[in-house]
């Protein structure tokens, strides 16, 4: 069995989106903490959301730029992987790193506010993104995807920023955009879940392989030149995907959908419980504040 060093460095590694996360993640900082009094802003920022934010960007780059990225050409339920950490585990995280005065300070500007007011609608954010993941999954959309550069990274782009729609109901810093409270969050995870599932029990219960990046070898020549670089793959003489993992391609394709499954049901439950919590804590000191009154009336003058 082959190992992914016969791809060099480069591919492995992609030093450019290492610089690109490091000039982002500069930014951010220079933003928050060195120049936000020209906000007008005397907010530090905490530890908490630097650490929220330095999480996603180091997750960022281990989907995207590091041997994972690649191995999600090679075996499908890497990809599962990839893909899920992308859309429901870095979007929360970094809506959580970015200060709320820094929110507002984007949200100011009329294009990003029309847009923001449009697709953070829960119905248009929950259609809208579990859209985007469903139709990125049928078979035919995904091969193409894969074999074109600016398709695959327009998609992902376009499917990240429908994830941030989606989570913005949920974890928004702002009280004015903050459609969903209580029950109504509940129901919205609920929503979700159950709109993601057609998608990956279509690939856990399909008896046949579905996307022929991993089992079509032209196909998959393709998507490896774009990856790796067309003259270094025409270098190695490689047949398949089948050269670097000895799982058939069904049972591989199972698992990127059970574990898509499982990563999303984790995420949700975590969530869930969050909500649970601020949920019973608000209606706990609403009840107390009702009580007070009953319990210790003011005296009469």
């Amino acid at each position: 069995m082959l190992t992914l060093s016969i791809f060099g460095f480069e591919a492995l590694w992609s030093p450019y989106f290492l610089f690109f996360i490091l000039a982002v993640t500069v930014a951010y900082f220079l933003i928050t903490v060195k120049f936000r009094t020209k906000f007008r802003e005397s907010e530090n920022l905490s530890l908490k959301q630097a650490a929220y934010f330095l999480t996603s960007m180091v997750l960022l780059y281990a989907i995207k730029g590091s041997p994972l990225d690649l191995m999600g050409h090679l075996m499908f339920y890497i990809h599962g992987i990839t893909m899920v950490v992308l859309v429901l585990l870095i979007p929360p995280l970094f809506i959580m790193g970015i200060p709320a005065w820094l929110w507002r300070s984007i949200l100011n500007l009329k294009i990003i506010k029309t847009i923001f007011n449009l697709f953070t609608k829960p119905v248009v954010a929950i259609l809208l993104f579990n859209g985007l993941f469903s139709f990125y999954h049928i078979p035919i959309i995904f091969d193409h995807v894969m074999q074109n550069r600016f398709y695959h990274g327009g998609y992902s782009a376009l499917l990240f920023s429908a994830a941030v729609f989606m989570w913005w109901s949920l974890l928004s810093p702002l009280p004015e955009y903050r459609p969903l409270t209580g029950i109504k969050k509940v129901a919205y995870l609920f929503a979700n879940g159950m709109l993601l599932t057609p998608a990956c029990a279509l690939i856990i219960f399909s008896d046949t392989p579905m996307y022929a990046t991993y089992y079509d070898p032209n196909v998959w020549g393709k998507v490896m030149s774009l990856c790796v670089g067309t003259s270094t793959f025409s270098n190695l003489n490689l047949s398949g995907p089948e050269l670097f993992s000895s799982m058939p391609v069904v049972d591989d394709q199972r698992l990127g959908g059970v574990v898509m499954k499982i990563i999303q049901e984790i995420i949700y439950a975590v969530v869930l419980a969050q909500v649970f919590f601020e949920w019973y804590r608000k209606d706990q000191e609403e009840s107390e504040n009702e009580m007070e009154p009953i319990l210790n009336p003011t005296p009469a003058e």
